[in-house]
């Protein structure tokens, strides 16, 4: 029995997990996948939305200013990189101005602060590749660009090291009322809880039908999920990515986005916190909660619009392309609150652009209520540790204090992903860290490695050697994301039915 069961280990559920740990409560984390941060929040433009787009009143509008406000302050608890690089919204023509003016007005009646409209002589000072069409931009100095897998996991091991449970590889796929609580069927048992945060992202109106159904609100089946009925219909909207090499990293310096529309804020092209360039993405809904994929027509759009903003995309530096789902749904606003008729069940739905920047006000609106509902007091002065100790990153490392990290642990020195600059010492330490790396994208979220170049054409059998050592695991057992996807699929010398014994006079054959 949990006071609180929080499905979802993304970004929402984690900054929820985490700021429900500073109550005197027992939470516990359910995540269908092998590792936090595994849909929507790996998978996204990685930008700090200073708030000028979500329109005056909504909730989305509140949670992304006071989001940005508090990412800022949580970076330095937390030790995630942020960096306030600020965001242009470009417009190239003179009939879409007044689009510009009212960005302008709405970032105002949101509490946006220094916001402005700046001309072309300007823009082209702080941006040199800006179109040749721009005429002038909203410049917003509050935006910024984040790391969304460093911000995650921070938020779980923090939440984690303050008490909260993580439970993963555990997909909930049954509900029932068992008197005042929850029961949830999850993974291979039960878990039962007073109260249930549905942080499910594309899921969530899944999980959303499974209590209306289990209250006796719908004919839904109680036992498996379905389309959600009327109150709550999530739409996979799927964006699709170029992500350039570090050497295109400075092709511009800010945000650069497109004046928005109905699908979203556009193809944008930015710097990363760890110095590449992205591109995109598209906006297009899809029917399949996993159409993850990348399309020829979907990435020939975002290179065509992508040049409308800023010149000479350096497109030929891409290291890869990925996609990305958002939880849609059509009155475009989060989906925040207890269910009606559930009691107990509080959902955090539809969690799209501006989720992320959003994320720590997000915690802080569904713990207290959360907090509210079960009569939850705050911890003592004392007892909840709002610190995170990060994980060394030698890319930004002095080497005087590289040299001070490898005297106190020579495995500093032995660098296993030579292009991210990652270190034997720094994959040991996320392998015993909780939550646990303990797959390769797993690693790749809390280090880097494997995000360069080579895109683990060097280092993945070097780390998979440091998994079996660290954690007593097999070839066969390592994966990329967990269960479905080994990277061990057998042994030559078996399937060639090669004999391994020793002959007389010799090795092994």
């Amino acid at each position: 029995m949990y006071d609180v069961a929080i499905i979802g280990a993304g970004v929402s559920g984690c900054s929820i997990a985490r700021e429900l740990a500073r109550y005197d409560c027992s939470v516990c984390v359910l995540e269908r996948e092998e590792d936090v941060c595994c849909g929507t929040s790996k998978a996204n433009s990685a930008i700090v939305h200073a708030g000028f787009d979500a329109q005056p009143g909504s909730l989305m509008a509140k949670l992304n200013v006071e989001g940005n406000r508090l990412m800022y302050e949580w970076a330095k608890e937390l030790n995630f990189a942020v960096l306030p690089v600020g965001s242009l919204v470009v417009c190239v023509s003179e009939e879409t101005r007044p689009g510009l003016q009212e960005l302008l007005e709405r970032g105002q009646a949101n509490g946006v602060p220094d916001l402005r409209i700046i001309e072309r002589d300007e823009l082209l000072q702080m941006e040199p590749n800006i179109s040749d069409e721009a005429v002038a931009a909203l410049w917003a100095p509050t935006g910024g660009i984040v790391d969304p897998f460093g911000l995650t996991v921070a938020l779980a091991e923090n939440a984690a090291a303050n008490g909260v449970e993580f439970r993963f590889n555990t997909k909930v796929t049954g509900v029932r009322k068992a008197g005042d609580a929850w029961e949830l069927a999850a993974g291979d048992g039960t878990v039962t809880a007073k109260c249930v945060v549905n942080a499910a992202g594309v899921y969530a109106d899944d999980i959303h039908a499974l209590f209306l159904a289990a209250s006796g609100k719908s004919d839904v089946p109680p036992i498996e999920p379905s389309v959600a009925p009327n109150e709550l219909t999530i739409v996979p909207r799927k964006g699709e990515y170029y992500l350039l090499d570090t050497t295109a990293g400075q092709h511009v310096t800010h945000t650069i986005f497109m004046l928005p529309t109905a699908m979203g804020k556009g193809v944008l092209v930015s710097p990363t916190v760890h110095g590449n360039l992205i591109v995109g993405p598209t906006a297009t809904d899809v029917e399949s909660k996993e159409a993850t994929q990348t399309t020829a027509e979907g990435l020939a759009e975002v290179a065509s619009k992508s040049s409308l903003t800023v010149k000479n995309v350096p497109l030929r530096e891409v290291i890869t392309t990925f996609a990305g789902l958002r939880a849609h749904q059509a009155a475009h606003d989060f989906v925040i609150g207890e269910l009606e008729g559930a009691p107990g069940l509080f959902d955090c739905a539809a969690i799209e652009s501006p989720g992320l920047t959003s994320a720590p006000a997000i915690g802080v609106m569904v713990s207290g209520l959360v907090a509210e509902r079960l009569g939850a007091q705050r911890k003592p002065e004392g007892a909840f540790d709002p610190t995170r100790p990060g994980v060394v990153n030698l890319v930004i490392t002095s080497f005087d204090e590289w040299d001070e990290l490898c005297q106190k642990d020579p495995a500093y020195g032995n660098i296993i992903c030579r292009c991210c600059r990652v270190s034997e010492a720094q994959i040991v330490d996320v392998i015993h860290r909780v939550p646990q790396a303990r797959s390769l994208d797993a690693i790749k979220r809390r280090t880097g490695a494997t995000m360069g170049r080579c895109q683990g054409g060097f280092c993945t059998p070097k780390i998979m050697e440091i998994l079996e050592r660290e954690l007593g695991m097999s070839p066969d057992e390592i994966t990329k994301r967990g269960p479905g996807s080994e990277i061990v699929v057998g042994r030559n010398k078996d399937r060639l039915n090669i004999s391994t014994q020793p002959v007389e006079g010799g090795d092994a054959r």
